[in-house]
């Protein structure tokens, strides 16, 4: 792992939280990270620090870990975009505010 730009403390938060919450769910179904990190097809180290927050670590580490523990589906909420009423909300406001009929182009045979 190189050197990391410096994160912003939410997103430092996030990534710890997140690896804390990847080691319960390891330990409650009493998997060691050797065990955890063959299923998961990543390497026992990667999965450490991932466990630990460490920034770095690839996203698809996280995905693997979680789909290794069967907890996928918990990413279905992720960025949805049904979910994003801040991105709603600029999309709706550049909404032109008058819809036009296209012009009929003046010859029917142009393909």
């Amino acid at each position: 792992m190189g050197d990391f730009p410096v994160l912003p403390a939410s997103v430092t938060q996030y990534i710890k939280e997140l690896g804390r919450r990847i080691r319960l769910a390891r330990t409650r179904r009493k998997l060691s990270i050797i065990e955890l990190a063959a299923k998961a097809g990543i390497d026992r180290n990667t999965l450490g620090a991932l466990e630990l927050g460490k920034p770095g670590v690839s996203i698809n580490a996280y995905i693997m870990a979680l789909w290794a523990l069967g907890l996928e589906h918990t990413l279905d909420g992720v960025a949805d975009p049904d979910a994003d009423s801040h991105g709603k909300t600029l999309e709706t406001s550049r909404l032109p505010k008058r819809i036009r009929k296209p012009r009929s182009t003046k010859n029917n045979y142009d393909f």
